[in-house]
């Protein structure tokens, strides 16, 4: 059993999926079987939640073993976790902070696996974020796409604009009011007939950058229900994203994290198990 209180106006499907992943993992098995309470009463479906709702779920202890990622590395200053995919980044957050003072840096997609950097107390965080900010920390991408692809590599640039209507991001070639700079490097790994194994490389760090970009230029993420391809989609039943964040690497870090200098963290995850 599992007892939250809701800080924010949603529903009951988009609270579990960004504080309990192992209630995410089984939210309608739960629906159907009544073992989700709000406010002290069951629930068979996604109800809306208002600030200072209590949600409790009746989650069995099969159910809260599922692991919701690997840890990399950890040690006093920062935890590298490996994300499963259905897992969103504020979930795992809300998850380790049972354990101690764990702060999400960055985010990645809820069905995006792999790497994601907490930071445990003040100093580590304030290093990490400035780290981030000054491209210090590079991040590589594992993926499946689309093989529309007209060139073997390239940098890519171009403008994002996120709708926050649709939750969807929209790429143009031109800068438009509102829009930001995106810069992807993608370098084609191996191409297998209709789809291609891709390496991507983030210049810069913005909302579903790789989905969007991809798609952008014809060769949408398999899986990508959002951005994607639907008949491919549905030819090789991918269901969610092939895409992992596959490698990060320290460069020059400043004063306690000096020592993470150099070093490259891998995700365990393989684009060909995903589902």
């Amino acid at each position: 059993m599992k007892t939250y209180v809701c800080n924010s106006t949603t529903d009951l499907k988009k609270f579990t999926d960004a504080a309990y992943p192992q209630g995410s993992f089984v939210f309608q098995r739960l629906l159907q079987r009544s073992d989700i309470k709000v406010n002290g009463k069951r629930v068979k479906r996604s109800v809306a939640l208002l600030p200072g709702d209590e949600i409790v779920y009746y989650t069995n202890a099969s159910e809260e073993a599922v692991p919701s990622h690997i840890c990399v590395y950890s040690d006093d200053n920062i935890y590298i976790a490996d994300k499963f995919q259905g897992v969103s980044s504020e979930a795992l957050e809300t998850e380790l902070k049972e354990k101690g003072d764990y702060r999400l840096v960055h985010r990645i997609d809820r069905n995006t696996a792999g790497l994601l950097l907490f930071a445990l107390g003040d100093e580590a965080e304030e290093i990490l974020v400035d780290a981030f900010r000054a491209r210090a920390v590079e991040k590589k991408y594992l993926c499946l796409c689309k093989n529309n692809f007209t060139s073997g590599a390239d940098m890519l640039r171009a403008y994002l604009i996120k709708d926050s209507l649709y939750s969807k991001a929209r790429v143009t070639d031109s800068f438009l009011k509102g829009s930001k700079e995106i810069v992807t490097e993608y370098s084609v790994l191996e191409k297998r007939g209709d789809v291609a194994l891709v390496s991507v490389t983030l210049h810069t760090g913005r909302t579903h950058q790789i989905r969007a970009h991809m798609a952008h230029i014809g060769c949408p993420v398999l899986g990508d229900e959002k951005y994607g391809d639907e008949k491919l989609n549905a030819k090789y039943n991918a269901r969610r994203q092939r895409l992992v964040a596959k490698e990060m690497t320290f460069k020059k870090m400043k004063g306690k994290l000096s020592y993470l200098s150099g070093s490259t963290y891998v995700s365990s995850q393989n684009v060909d198990e995903l589902g």
